[in-house]
């Protein structure tokens, strides 16, 4: 998922800068504001990587409207997603945090730990209606750093067109996926697309197989893991997949389904928009299928996290509790998923939303299966990520079995 580039990059990428996050932030953990006020107006600063839309004019949009609501004008700052990180680091040692700080779900431990920002209950923001996997992204050690509008993961899509013509039905199981992949591969055709080539996305879409199976990110080179990623080498070795798949984003996964090159795809919603700009392309999203009959597939929990640092501003904290509780509140949640195709993070809004919105129902079903990245890691979450990513890619190119690479993968965290 940033947990969104909703897209490619739905997760901002965790340079070697934010592993010096802990050590830089501890100066700053209760100085540095850049709220003020003028003639009794206050103005509070935010900041976030949202650059282009939906997100950019729709984050536009929700601050003017918050703002309106709490009484204060909002100066928002939208920073490349690669950068967002390295620029908290300037700040932090400037001493200049603002005062709302949207962060990619991932990294948010790793900016609590430094002490930089403070519990939401402790301004007042309500944590009540949330899934325990929402809960659980913006939470360091016990207590709520962050809150999600909005909540993006993962499903299964497939062109009805080539499924009807086979006389298939979408899958449920493995076994389902791996028997309907074969079937469905035919001249340039592969039967499923998946993303094996990207550091933060290929790890992203191997986790719903991996959790599903049993498999822990404490212990990656487990039995569970190691069947998992054998599944997806065997989709390779067997010509289901594209051996390209090692290579490819997520992106790239959907130009393949969308030109017709693979019958099914593991991806996003924030897709749609895209594939709705192909006319003649019917497809339906599911379920990713699990490894047995009635399991609840278990998701990656991708989104951005409202947090406030702690600033020398403390006179502003009324104002921010407002501001954050609109961001995260029910009519930004409604508006803000239908803008970027992703759906609300409160349980009570997902029922509805998924019957308004079809196309996302797929996605609003799945949030009892939503699981926070770092809720057993914490910040040593991206060194797993990067273990779990070099061993994808040993075992889809072929370079070593799965389990040997799930193995190495293990030694070079411990």
């Amino acid at each position: 998922m940033m947990s969104r580039s909703r897209k490619t990059t739905r997760f901002v990428v965790v340079t070697a800068a934010a592993l010096m996050l802990p050590s830089l932030l501890t100066a700053c953990s209760s100085s540095g504001g850049s709220g003020g006020s003028s003639g009794g107006k206050v103005t509070l600063t935010e900041e976030d990587y949202f650059t282009a839309d939906p997100d950019n004019t729709a984050y536009d949009d929700i601050m003017k409207r918050c703002g309106a609501k709490a009484g204060v004008t909002i100066k928002r700052t939208a920073v490349a997603p690669t950068s967002i990180i390295q620029k908290v680091l300037q700040q932090a040692s400037a001493k200049t945090l603002p005062d709302i700080l949207m962060l990619d779900n991932p990294t948010l431990q790793q900016v609590a730990a430094a002490g930089a920002l403070q519990p939401l209950t402790d301004l007042g923001v309500s944590t009540s209606g949330y899934p325990k996997g929402i809960l659980s992204t913006g939470t360091y050690k016990g207590k709520v750093y962050g809150l999600q509008p909005t909540a993006a993961s993962i499903a299964l899509f497939y062109n009805k067109d080539l499924f009807s013509a086979a006389g298939l039905q979408p899958p449920t199981t493995w076994d389902e996926l791996k028997a309907d992949a074969q079937k469905l591969t035919n001249g340039s055709t592969y039967g499923v697309a998946f993303s094996g080539g990207t550091q933060t996305e290929a790890p992203w879409q191997f986790l719903p197989f991996m959790w599903t199976n049993g498999g822990s990110e404490t212990k990656i080179d487990s039995p569970q893991v190691v069947q998992a990623l054998q599944y997806w080498t065997d989709l390779v070795d067997d010509g289901s997949a594209s051996k390209g798949v090692v290579n490819w984003s997520q992106s790239d996964a959907n130009s393949q389904f969308m030109a017709g090159k693979a019958a099914m795809q593991v991806n996003g919603a924030w897709n749609i928009p895209v594939l709705a700009k192909q006319p003649d392309l019917h497809y339906g999203v599911v379920p990713i299928p699990t490894p047995r009959a009635g399991q609840t597939v278990q998701l990656p929990l991708g989104g951005v996290v409202a947090t406030a640092p702690r600033t020398k501003d403390t006179g502003n904290q009324k104002a921010v509790s407002k501001v954050v509780s609109c961001i995260v509140g029910d009519t930004t949640q409604l508006s803000l998923a239908k803008a970027e195709n992703s759906v609300p993070a409160k349980t009570a809004l997902l029922e509805k939303f998924g019957n308004d919105n079809p196309e996302l129902k797929s996605f609003t079903e799945g949030s009892s299966g939503w699981r926070s990245r770092t809720a057993k890691l914490g910040d040593a979450w991206p060194k797993t990520e990067a273990a779990l990513f070099q061993a994808i890619q040993a075992a889809l190119s072929g370079k070593s079995s799965p389990s040997d690479a799930l193995s190495s993968a293990a030694q070079s965290i411990k």
